[in-house]
């Protein structure tokens, strides 16, 4: 019975660890091992379109709301309404395109592991060695 409940205990320790972490994920092609905040928002925002190898610049996002998303968005100072905003100005003017919306963080973390030089977000949970980690971004703490 203490096994059990000793068992859960841990279960339930590593669940909500976990849950807090989003990680900014990318292809193994990136020419980057770490992102900072700023390069990361001109990512998202589509001022920056390559990497400093070249290679296009192709962003990956979540279509529903969720805790992951509104982390990673919070992290970045914005709202993803406001993203939605940027973006649409962005189309509008022919300067850039919204990021593909996946269904899904499976989906995503697949999506940026199969193409070249593709960032996207995810669960720490959902992390596998198919994808560079760039940055975590603790859910719970407000960082710079």
């Amino acid at each position: 019975m203490m096994l059990r409940i000793a068992t859960i205990v841990c279960l339930l320790t590593w669940a909500t660890n976990s849950s807090g972490q989003v990680v900014v994920i990318a292809h193994k092609s990136v020419p980057l091992d770490t992102i900072k905040k700023s390069a990361l928002l001109d990512l998202y925002t589509c001022d920056i379109k390559k990497w400093s190898d070249g290679q296009p610049v192709i962003v990956f996002d979540l279509k529903s709301p969720s805790e992951v998303k509104t982390a990673f968005y919070n992290y970045l100072g914005k709202s993803s309404s406001r993203m939605k905003s940027v973006w649409l100005k962005k189309l509008l003017s022919g300067e850039g395109e919204p990021p593909e919306a996946m269904n899904s963080e499976e989906e995503l973390l697949g999506k940026v592991a199969a193409t070249a030089g593709a960032i996207g977000f995810v669960s720490k949970a959902y992390v596998r060695k198919n994808v560079k980690l760039l940055l975590e971004i603790n859910a719970e703490k407000k960082q710079e």
